[in-house]
């Protein structure tokens, strides 16, 4: 097909690619309103972030010094009250600083890559769900084994410019939206030791206090915005091996689209796709974009998602069971088998720069596996910040549910887990808030009733600080999702040494398996349930506190193991690169 149906000006920006596989422009992913993004890391009701993210492997230092983390004195704690004008979690913390960029004795590849990243997220600094948290994590993989790594990132107004060290402008350009020209400043910098390359419209796209959170329509803002991280390439002579795409997407050089959450498949009317320079007829077809829902339906929609399947070099999701699950069930999964041959199941890793227990600003004390005396420490803190202390009991467990307030991640499994967790004799701290307002208030009124006790504690919001506490200060982390594409809470809560309790399903089947099952007691790491019934989730309840109460020698033995699993991008990395070297063209 010819590219002349995308608009660009050639006397200026030169000659397009001109395969359809390599010009199927399309739109970033996003989560709508997914999470209040008020404090982005934190660190937003502070002037400066001034983060760069220790390099050195803390927790392995101190390995060979266990009692090198374990000297913090209780009496120089600063404990936390209810009463506390201040939150806790909301205290000025140290920052996290380092003199190098990368993790150090990382083996380095022989056959380097330059990848782009364009995506909607990118932690610390316009993270909503994981997707920041696994773009910044992979890129950072790449960098410590050698590869040029660049993420390019809208410039929302509610990111600060003192957020990004060594930021500059770069280059002013037009890029294409609607039959005009939208000026376009492209801003470098680096964030968390990462290039980072930031465009920012002269329009009203990426206006407003969050991320996802302005006025403007968000579709046509990444279809705008994707199409001019092309146009940024062509103008400046970027040529990388890979452009990766998360969610929905773009396309160039060779693509590679990772697919997070099946359920973002990007609806896009013909008209909006026109927009942006392309022909949306021209991709009107089974066999191409349109979404199979809408076949006879007036008008029919396209999908970006299934265009971005179908017109990527290669795809990839994010855990092998997921693979598995969409390519047996959902609309998508004929678009799926057609394309298998490049479709790949890549379990997501942690940054375990970022998530170290050894070193975290954020916690009253640090630990690491080989003393995790801190653990307790950094539970009773919470305990007595959120006035959670039982007078004369010993051994009380405290599970932690960190999560979007959202159906995917089994609401109705949440609700119970409050009120069966209370009624067993435990203690529970839910963090997450709600884009249903209905379900908001659902949840509201759960907070109004069990605020007040000793057990419970329902926090309807967003917080980075707090959710490491949490992580830090709870014995078992809970993951009831009815689906799950990959999930990290299980897997930082492991590293964290909180034990997971989750529902077989997605990448929680990949990284949990149970504790109950001699058949691999070799890597027993949690509790799991397979029904989407209540008394399924009890019963993994009623186990984990059972072994709890009754084993704490053993129990300790299961944080420790815990603890040193390898959930890292470190180890998952490479085969992204596998993938990457599968389609890049040798010149």
């Amino acid at each position: 097909m010819d590219i002349s149906s995308i608009a660009v000006n050639s006397s200026v920006y030169g000659v397009l690619p001109t395969k359809t596989s390599d010009c199927f422009t399309v739109s970033i992913g996003k989560r709508k309103n997914s999470n209040n993004n008020k404090f982005l890391f934190g660190f937003s009701n502070r002037s400066s972030l001034n983060l760069k993210i220790q390099a050195v492997h803390l927790d392995e230092v101190a390995a060979d010094n266990p009692k090198s983390l374990t000297n913090t004195r209780l009496k120089d704690i600063e404990w936390p009250s209810p009463s506390d004008k201040i939150p806790f979690w909301k205290r000025e913390f140290q920052t996290w600083d380092s003199n190098s960029e990368v993790p150090v004795n990382t083996e380095k590849d022989s056959d380097l890559l330059h990848v782009i990243h364009v995506t909607a997220e990118m932690a610390p600094i316009a993270k909503v769900g994981g997707l920041g948290d696994v773009v910044t994590g992979l890129s950072r993989a790449c960098l410590s084994r050698g590869h040029k790594v660049d993420i390019m990132l809208p410039f929302y107004e509610c990111i600060q410019k003192e957020n990004i060290q060594e930021i500059s402008l770069m280059s002013t350009y037009n890029s294409y939206y609607d039959g005009n020209w939208i000026e376009t400043n492209a801003y470098s910098g680096m964030v968390s030791g990462i290039p980072v390359i930031l465009l920012e419209p002269m329009n009203q796209f990426f206006k407003g206090e969050d991320v996802y959170g302005g006025s403007y329509n968000e579709l046509e803002a990444y279809l705008f915005f994707s199409r001019a991280c092309l146009e940024w390439m062509q103008v400046t002579g970027t040529q990388p091996d890979v452009i990766h795409v998360h969610e929905w997407q773009t396309g160039k050089p060779r693509i590679v689209l990772t697919i997070h959450n099946m359920e973002h498949y990007g609806e896009c009317r013909q008209e909006q796709l026109q927009k942006c320079g392309l022909d949306g007829s021209l991709y009107a077809t089974i066999d191409k974009a349109i979404d199979d829902r809408t076949i006879g339906h007036n008008p029919e929609r396209l999908s970006l998602l299934k265009g971005g399947i179908v017109y990527s070099n290669s795809v990839v999701t994010v855990s092998p069971t997921y693979l598995q699950e969409t390519l047996c069930s959902g609309w998508l999964s004929s678009a799926l088998m057609t394309n298998h041959d490049k479709y790949y199941g890549i379990l997501n890793g942690i940054d375990t720069v970022m998530w170290n227990p050894a070193s975290d600003v954020f916690l009253p004390t640090n630990y690491h596996a080989q003393n995790t005396g801190g653990k307790k420490v950094c539970k009773k803190y919470l305990q007595r910040g959120f006035g959670l202390i039982l007078e004369g009991r010993e051994r009380v467990p405290l599970v932690v549910c960190i999560s979007r307030l959202v159906a995917q991640k089994g609401l109705h499994l949440i609700r119970h887990a409050i009120n069966h967790i209370q009624e067993i004799g435990g203690q529970m701290i839910v963090l997450g808030k709600a884009p249903d307002s209905r379900v908001q208030r659902e949840f509201e009124a759960l907070a109004d009733l069990h605020n007040k006790g000793s057990t419970i504690r329902i926090l309807l919001m967003y917080s980075e600080e707090l959710s490491h506490m949490l992580y830090a200060g709870g014995d078992m982390v809970l993951v009831p999702s009815i689906y799950e594409p990959c999930g990290l809470a299980q897997m930082i809560g492991m590293r964290y040494g909180s034990v997971p309790i989750v529902r077989k399903t997605g990448g929680l089947a990949d990284t949990v398996f149970d504790m109950d099952d001699e058949s691999h007691p070799e890597i027993a790491n949690g509790f799991v349930f397979e029904g989407i019934d209540e008394g399924s989730l009890s019963c993994a309840l009623d186990r984990a506190f059972s072994y709890y109460q009754e084993k704490p020698i053993e129990w300790e033995n299961i944080v420790q193991r815990v603890m040193q699993i390898d959930n890292s991008w470190n180890k998952t990395a490479g085969k992204y690169i596998d993938v990457y070297n599968s389609i890049r063209v040798r010149w």
